[in-house]
């Protein structure tokens, strides 16, 4: 989508006002480097013209001083390049190294509802992509103030040689603004769709290998292959039209150069033929305008850059400018002191974006200590509730009360620090098992990393690991099985000491010898604890002092297992449905 003149200048003043001000001495090194370079450069043509000049008159005395100069012009210019590249680097990536940590605090700071609207991979190509197209628009749009005061030496060392020949080059260059105007808003319209057609193939690759279990299971490789294929192609479609629009920039400013080449040659000639100017005026003022070629298809060539970069910030600011809707409230205070009383008290909630209600007058209390099991079938709510505790979402109706609070006039640290939570895929970070336990509690020692892993049968595979606790897990865990990582989940969870604990399915994909072991370690996580948990393990809702069965987004039914399986309502059909028995060892 392309951006209107005034936006530009917003993104462009923002990016100045928030990042790049904070490196002025950066900036300083990298104006004074360009600006010897740009000097430097416009002597070039005069030391030549100054040489021809004084050979020609047969001014030997000074002239044989012309070599030593140029290259002492030569090493100094090099000097000041290689200062300026360097300087202007160190600004740019610590601009975008800016740019990204910004990026990230607002994505993991961001309401869970509009973080899970897009795929990882298309936040991920936010930090590689966007981050990529504003990295070259910035050192493009530094180096092009470089760029035109070495054009404007140049163009003053042409005027100083011959300001008559100059008058062709100055009418010929500007033609090229036009077109260069007229391709960058081209660029900038292809660059929106080409960064979402990245974010797409970032996304369709990641599920792809998600996936790979199911792919080789299923045979779908054929078909993965032909989606990857229509993929890659539409990303090179993309990517082609911008290189082409892109391409035509040089050869066009080539022709141009050209044409003004030309044009100073047969100047040159009827002057010559009228016996007017010398041979170094000649021969500096086309080695000045050879020289600008460079500077000038930069500049050319800049615009479009530019036009990418605005497109990627544009983007990047979009997300950072996302307004939060889970949030503290203006007052909000810290959680009282309590024992972890949970009321739902009427409460309704609708996903943003959808019509039927995902929760509707659902209302419960789970007393200090308790384990409230939620169960129910496929779509009733339950999940839904859960995330309403630690504030994942804001109820819409309706409030959620811990220990006589609403939970929406706390401050989220005190109401999350309450709170711990361990699902069904245990979450694990590409770290050690020490800092994968220990995030549970910031700080903790080594000695209390250590209890609570005991404490969730940890221990001991933990220390057969070559590294102990200091062993890292690789992504996602990789070097543990699935009972294993739920149990370092259940280490973190023990270490947090919460006042509220939320188990969603937390044993349901484990095998019968793991599930004891977690059971067992859940059974010390909640003593003295409230515990809200989802669960389709019969043991885990026998053991619940209630269980709160919903249908619709609301409980229809409340009390223990014997009293629910009395009533024979819908827990007692769910139970006789899914296992054709009255004393089943699982429950839906």
């Amino acid at each position: 989508m392309a951006l209107d003149p005034a936006s530009s200048r917003l993104l462009i003043a923002r990016l100045a006002r928030d990042y790049l001000a904070r490196h002025r001495r950066g900036i300083a090194l990298a104006v004074v480097c360009t600006l010897a370079l740009a000097g430097l450069t416009a002597l070039y043509p005069i030391v030549i013209q100054q040489g021809f000049d004084r050979f020609s008159a047969g001014d030997t005395s000074i002239a044989w001083l012309i070599p030593p100069v140029i290259i002492v012009v030569t090493c100094l210019k090099a000097l000041a390049q290689y200062g300026q590249a360097v300087a202007v680097q160190a600004v740019v990536l610590r601009v975008i190294e800016g740019i990204q940590g910004d990026l990230f605090r607002a994505l993991t700071r961001a309401d869970l509802a509009s973080v899970t609207r897009d795929a990882p991979a298309r936040h991920a190509s936010r930090f590689t992509v966007d981050a990529s197209a504003i990295r070259e628009a910035l050192t493009k749009s530094i180096n092009g103030a470089a760029d035109v005061l070495t054009v404007v030496g140049l163009i003053a060392s042409m005027v100083w040689l011959d300001w008559q020949m100059s008058l062709i080059a100055a009418v010929l260059y500007p033609i090229a603004i036009v077109p260069i105007l007229k391709l960058g808003k081209r660029i900038r319209r292809a660059s929106g769709g080409m960064q979402e057609r990245m974010g797409q193939t970032a996304a369709e690759l990641t599920e792809s290998f998600g996936a790979a279990r199911v792919v080789r299971a299923y045979r779908l490789e054929a078909q993965e292959e032909a989606r990857a294929g229509r993929t890659f192609a539409q990303l090179r479609e993309a990517l082609f039209g911008i290189a082409r629009t892109r391409a035509s920039l040089d050869p066009m400013l080539e022709a141009l150069g050209g044409i003004a080449v030309a044009g100073v040659l047969a100047f040159v000639g009827w002057r010559v033929a009228q016996g007017q100017g010398t041979v170094g005026e000649f021969t500096g003022f086309v080695a000045a305008l050879l020289i600008a070629s460079r500077p000038v298809r930069a500049l050319g060539s800049l615009n479009a850059a530019l036009q990418e970069g605005l497109a990627g910030l544009s983007r990047v600011f979009a997300v950072m400018d996302t307004p939060r809707r889970v949030l503290d409230a203006p007052g909000a205070q810290p959680l009282p002191a309590g024992r972890g009383r949970v009321e739902f008290a009427e409460v309704g909630f609708h996903y943003e974006g959808t019509a039927e209600a995902a929760l509707e007058g659902l209302s419960f209390v789970a007393e200090p200590g308790e384990t409230v099991a939620l169960v129910g079938p496929s779509g009733a709510g339950k999940s839904t509730a859960l995330a309403l505790v630690p504030r994942l979402h804001d109820a819409t109706a309706g409030a959620v009360r811990m220990d006589g609070a609403d939970l929406r006039g706390v401050t989220l640290a005190s109401l999350r620090d309450a709170i711990a939570y361990v699902g069904q895929d245990a979450v694990m970070f590409d770290d050690t098992v020490f800092a994968n336990i220990a995030c549970g509690r910031p700080g903790a020692t080594q000695a209390q990393v250590e209890d609570a892993a005991r404490a969730a049968a940890a221990h001991d595979f933990i220390a057969a690991l070559p590294q102990g606790y200091a062993t890292p897990l690789g992504p996602a865990g990789g070097r543990l099985s699935g009972g294993q990582k739920q149990r370092v989940a259940l280490a973190r969870a023990l270490l947090r000491d919460p006042r509220v604990l939320l188990l969603d399915e937390a044993t349901s994909a484990l095998d019968a010898e793991n599930e004891a072991l977690v059971q067992a370690a859940l059974a010390r996580l909640r003593q003295g604890r409230t515990t809200l948990v989802i669960a389709h393990r019969l043991a885990t809702v026998r053991e619940a002092d209630r269980i709160v069965v919903m249908q619709a987004g609301r409980a229809v039914e409340q009390g223990s297992h014997a009293a629910l399986m009395a009533e024979d309502g819908l827990y007692a059909r769910l139970v006789r449905t899914q296992f054709g028995a009255p004393e089943p060892e699982k429950v839906a």
